[in-house]
């Protein structure tokens, strides 16, 4: 993805109503509206928009030209890649086993639980209500429809659907579903793009990931 020189770019936006702690990190251009809340140590890289609302866990890693819509909630120690968009109320939970307590009746503390993410590689989406079941890695490009349940890694290119979240279509970089070219070859309908399927693996043709 194509990068802007920090120097050309505006300083932050945040608005006076946002909860950005003053230990984390926002980059250049970035906007972060109305409500949101960014934690310690959280870093959101320059270009991004946190919408209202929107939630982002201690030391949470936001990279370049994400959009982090409306009331999502990201929880540590989740990892965006470059060109993410989260849909409004999307959850990235942390814990797989939740509890409130421990066996013995006492309340759960930070030492007593071991946090697990998610992880959205470059160029991704989230749909939006969407729920993301720690540990569990988003592939590149891939697409996630809205209301899903995501409990099993999805592969780049993937457009995956349901609950629990299963592969329906390919996508392209463009966010439009495939179409079969013949001999495991899918293209682009949008773009032309052409890929190429082998053991549940699409590969670009036209460019490198």
């Amino acid at each position: 993805m194509p990068d802007t020189p920090p120097a050309a770019l505006p300083p932050a936006t945040i608005a006076a109503t946002a909860d950005v702690d003053p230990r984390a990190t926002i980059g250049a251009g970035t906007k972060v509206w109305h409500l949101a809340q960014v934690r310690e140590d959280a870093a959101v890289g320059a270009q991004c928009i946190v919408g209202r609302g929107a939630y982002i866990g201690p030391g949470v890693l936001v990279g370049a030209r994400c959009k982090i819509q409306n009331y999502a909630l990201l929880y540590e120690p989740a990892v965006l890649e470059d060109g993410v968009f989260v849909g409004p109320a999307a959850v990235f939970t942390n814990d797989y086993y939740p509890r409130a307590v421990n066996p013995d009746g006492t309340l759960k503390a930070a030492d007593d639980w071991h946090a697990v993410g998610v992880t959205v590689r470059a160029g991704a989406s989230i749909g939006a209500r969407s729920v993301c079941v720690a540990p569990v890695t988003i592939g590149r490009w891939a697409l996630v429809a809205a209301g899903s349940v995501v409990t099993k890694d999805v592969p780049d290119f993937a457009l995956v659907a349901g609950v629990p979240a299963r592969r329906v279509r390919w996508v392209g970089r463009a966010g439009e579903p495939l179409f079969a070219d013949g001999d495991g070859r899918w293209r682009c309908p949008t773009s032309g793009e052409r890929y190429a399927e082998a053991d549940g693996v699409l590969t670009p043709l036209d460019f490198a990931l």
